[in-house]
């Protein structure tokens, strides 16, 4: 189910409103279905495996300086990043969630990376030449991460020594580098002052890796990580010490707008695969796509990507003319990654044994949107802030 046209034929999804954006999306459904299969992708992912081949083809394409630095070779913005990953969801869904990561730190490093970050890194990174990943998360905590934050960073002469752990943790497996944030100071007014954010090269001495067992996105390695006095210079700091979490923070409007890409995108992939299925199987006398109440789910599920798409691209929109999206990102979030949820349940329901089986990419698709309804941030904790800030309701956290 591609964004709906009007009566007209013209493009009604203002996310894909400029013909190089629709020719962007075009290419990459080209090179998805030349590269990427759907039996691919499933053979990947039942084998737990990065896709090289289709990593080194969006390569080629120029994907990963999309709304990227334009010192360092970035091109477009926001919205391009979303045609970009809502592609790739609706297909190998974990190579979106790679996009993701990658997005959000070449942001990182674009806002608050030195000169010399910038330099060494951007170039890399906006060719597909480097991969990083993200560390935040620990144990003790994941929502709540700036108030019992354990892993530290201490001074020792003009270097600085980290040491703790962190846990599910994308792509580090694979990483070049790792951007880790780390408290630095104690006993702030604050929680979210006194952390510092710091880029820590892979391989460094004391720093260890071990991959987690997941239930789903298995395209794309998920870890823990150790830090036993990982030493890294004072030229390591990414922006200001003591402000790396208030930094973090103002790049979640941009993750939680590409998480809804990847949660739509997959979404649309599942319900193009139910409305197939329904078409084509027959069942007393007919098929399944004549039944009404097939009729209704499916349905239903277009218009909760729908609605969901909408308030993406306005989220979008106010993201690229240089505003701040909270509320409009933050609802976006909620609704893409509940209406993919919906999506495949009524997926995995109309295929019924089909569903059920490994053969089928539903049950892919059911298993990886999960982790959208928690990640970046969990529903629950999306709809106390908007309940803060849109209705004016008392803090309820």
């Amino acid at each position: 189910m591609r964004p709906v046209t009007d009566s007209l034929g013209a493009q009604a999804d203002p996310v894909s409103d400029t013909p190089e954006r629709a020719e962007l999306r075009a290419e990459l459904r080209r090179l998805i279905a030349a590269t990427s299969p759907a039996d691919q992708v499933l053979r990947l992912d039942e084998k737990e495996q990065f896709d090289d081949e289709l990593f080194e083809r969006l390569r080629q394409l120029g994907v990963h300086a999309v709304g990227g630095h334009p010192d360092h070779g970035g091109l477009g913005d926001i919205r391009d990043q979303i045609a970009v990953i809502e592609e790739l969801a609706a297909g190998p869904t974990s190579m979106a969630v790679y996009m993701v990561v990658h997005y959000m730190i070449t942001h990182i490093l674009s806002t608050n990376g030195s000169p010399e970050q910038r330099a060494e890194w951007l170039d890399r990174l906006h060719t597909g030449g480097a991969k990083m990943s993200f560390a935040l998360s620990e144990p003790a905590g994941g929502t709540d991460i700036a108030r019992v934050m354990r892993t530290t960073a201490r001074r020792d002469g003009d270097d600085w020594l980290l040491s703790g752990q962190k846990t599910w943790i994308s792509g580090a497996l694979r990483a070049d580098a790792l951007v880790v944030l780390a408290r630095t100071s104690a006993g702030e007014a604050a929680a979210v002052d006194g952390v510092t954010m710091f880029l820590v090269p892979a391989g460094s001495p004391g720093l260890q890796v071990r991959e987690l067992a997941t239930v789903a996105v298995h395209g794309l390695d998920t870890c823990e990580v150790f830090f036993d006095d990982v030493r890294v210079p004072g030229s390591a700091v990414i922006g200001t010490v003591g402000s790396g979490f208030r930094q973090v923070v103002a790049t979640l409007n941009r993750e939680r707008v590409n998480a809804a890409a990847g949660a739509i995108g997959a979404a649309t992939g599942a319900l193009d695969a139910a409305v197939e299925y329904a078409r084509e199987r027959e069942a007393f006398g007919s098929t399944l796509g004549s039944f009404q109440a097939v009729q209704h789910r499916l349905v239903d599920g277009a218009l909760a990507i729908e609605a969901a798409r909408s308030l993406l691209a306005r989220a979008a929109a106010v993201e690229a003319a240089g505003g701040r999206a909270d509320l409009l990102s933050s609802m976006a979030k909620i609704a893409a990654s509940e209406a993919a949820v919906k999506v495949t349940q009524d997926g995995m329901e109309i295929l019924g044994g089909a569903g059920f089986s490994r053969e089928f990419p539903m049950q892919r698709w059911f298993r990886d949107v999960r982790l959208w309804v928690f990640a970046p941030l969990a529903n629950d904790m999306v709809r106390n802030y908007l309940g803060e800030r849109l209705l004016g309701l008392p803090r309820s956290f």
